[in-house]
């Protein structure tokens, strides 16, 4: 029997529990397609090739690409063996829409989401294992020090759900801090009502000096005076919604065409 040795590199620990990889593929909503990121040695796959009509795998690392084939007899020719960072998600549906599951590989989930977020014409849904403390950030509310640039943008576009925490032990090899899984569902507008390239650079800047007031942080836009004695200027950016952050980009941009 081919073995998957875990590599550091690629950030691989691979959840060995049955019963935790049957409940997050339970989790996500029936889909006539479905992308796994980094199935690894498959212990998510072996539900989703039951429950999907239309299944696809990208996998970087060639050895777990080898045990899947080999191993669990999986099509060769539905696994992308490449980084999914770098995959055209456009072609792999023909444009239609899918969802995205899998237990992400910790140094590139934070890169994973924004790609998911730019894409969010074609990802309908998401159901992903993350650090506990990157879940608690993506899913937090406003108020808090967690809640900062990747909860803004995601809940701009997603309602995002924390759906329950998992311990170090349930993996190989054990990570040193505990995980979580959460779940993204697609808003129906898939444009927020304001300018979204500004409405990005806002979100980046206010957060870039989050414990200056956002009339410190947002000093590089060249506003009018009028407008920067506006008392939402007078907040940090965790004391602002995603809402209110919608607001404070039409401000701007009003201000910015005077």
């Amino acid at each position: 029997m081919r073995f998957v040795t875990p590599k550091k590199s690629l950030g691989q620990h691979f959840l060995n529990d049955i019963s935790i990889a049957k409940r997050i593929v339970e989790s996500l909503s029936p889909c006539q397609n479905t992308l796994e990121i980094g199935p690894g040695t498959g212990i998510l796959t072996q539900f989703l090739i039951k429950k999907n009509n239309n299944l696809k795998l990208v996998e970087i690392d060639n050895e777990s690409v080898s045990y899947l084939i080999s191993e669990l007899k999986i099509d060769k020719y539905i696994i992308y063996n490449q980084d999914f960072l770098n995959l055209n998600l456009s072609k792999l549906f023909e444009n239609n829409n899918f969802s995205i599951i899998g237990n992400f590989p910790y140094n590139i989930s934070s890169q994973i989401v924004f790609k998911i977020i730019e894409n969010r014409k074609l990802i309908a849904e998401m159901c992903g294992m993350f650090q506990y403390e990157v879940a608690q950030r993506i899913c937090e509310n406003e108020g808090t020090k967690k809640y900062g640039i990747i909860s803004v943008i995601t809940q701009a576009f997603y309602e995002t759900k924390l759906l329950f925490e998992v311990s170090n032990n349930f993996f190989s090899p054990p990570p040193k801090v505990n995980s979580a899984v959460i779940l993204l569902k697609r808003k129906k507008n898939l444009k927020i009502d304001c300018d979204e390239k500004l409405f990005f650079k806002i979100v980046k800047l206010s957060f870039h000096q989050r414990r200056k007031t956002l009339r410190n942080s947002l000093k590089q836009i060249n506003l009018s005076e009028n407008l920067r004695e506006h008392t939402i200027f007078d907040k940090r950016p965790e004391q602002l919604s995603v809402d209110q952050f919608i607001d404070l980009t039409n401000l701007i941009n009003q201000d910015l065409k005077n």
